[in-house]
């Protein structure tokens, strides 16, 4: 992954703090992650989920993965307790419910250019 895109509504919706920020960041430079299944994904793109560990407690990351440009697009960042960060799976209800919602605010933001963009490298 050579860059993290930051939506400002899902850095919202998903209420990230500037530490919350870095530990994303820092956990997508070890490029350690799974690919995971997904629906009505933009073409060229794939799913991640990133497994890290903070002060809080065990955080899954779901980033959508642009294969062409090698660019990670922040989608979620959840506690492993929670009913979504316990099952990232597209059998998951809850997660794949969320998705569909989180690609569409992801896409208006990419087209109304409301994002951040963090450099990897």
């Amino acid at each position: 992954m050579r860059i993290i895109v930051f939506t400002r509504t899902l850095v919202k919706n998903e209420y990230l703090s500037s530490e919350d920020v870095d530990v994303i960041v820092k956990s997508c430079k070890k490029c350690i992650f799974t690919r995971i299944k997904g629906k009505s994904l933009p073409t060229g793109s794939s799913l991640i989920k990133i497994y890290t560990t903070t002060i809080q407690g065990t955080r899954r990351i779901v980033i959508l993965f642009d294969e062409e440009s090698k660019a990670g697009h922040f989608l979620f960042f959840r506690s492993k307790d929670d009913s979504i960060g316990k099952n990232i799976s597209i059998k998951n209800p809850s997660f794949k419910k969320l998705l569909q919602k989180y690609l569409i605010l992801w896409d208006r933001d990419m087209e109304s250019d409301n994002y951040d963009i963090i450099k990897l490298s």
